[in-house]
């Protein structure tokens, strides 16, 4: 069960998971196995975070962000988030995540572009 306000949507081939509070090691944790139990049913290849509505993201956070990421690119897909605010992305660019994962201005320019 997801956390409460944590949705997921599909536009085709792609995931995109609408983020709100605090992603910390309870929600991430139920992010990630929801994530894979979708992965491993639907043919996903792209998935798009949307931070619009995060406040606060912990280590935990991070890895469940870069265990997605392996996991999407090992079948040849795709991963970005979007809607990062200013709190969020000093995390990103703290734990070098930017380098790795593109960061788009919005949902919009997420789907154009990844």
């Amino acid at each position: 069960m997801l956390h409460e306000g944590v949705t997921f949507r599909y536009i085709n081939d792609v995931m995109i998971v609408n983020l709100k509070g605090e992603l910390d090691h309870h929600v991430a944790a139920r992010i990630k196995d929801d994530i894979d139990y979708v992965m491993s049913r639907k043919n996903i290849k792209k998935i798009i975070f949307n931070f619009k509505n995060v406040t606060f993201m912990d280590s935990s956070g991070i890895g469940m962000l870069l265990g997605r990421y392996k996991s999407i690119k090992s079948v040849g897909g795709a991963l970005g988030v979007c809607n990062v605010n200013e709190r969020i992305k000093k995390v990103f660019d703290i734990s070098g995540l930017f380098n790795i994962i593109p960061c788009y201005t919005d949902e919009n320019d997420a789907l154009e572009k990844i």
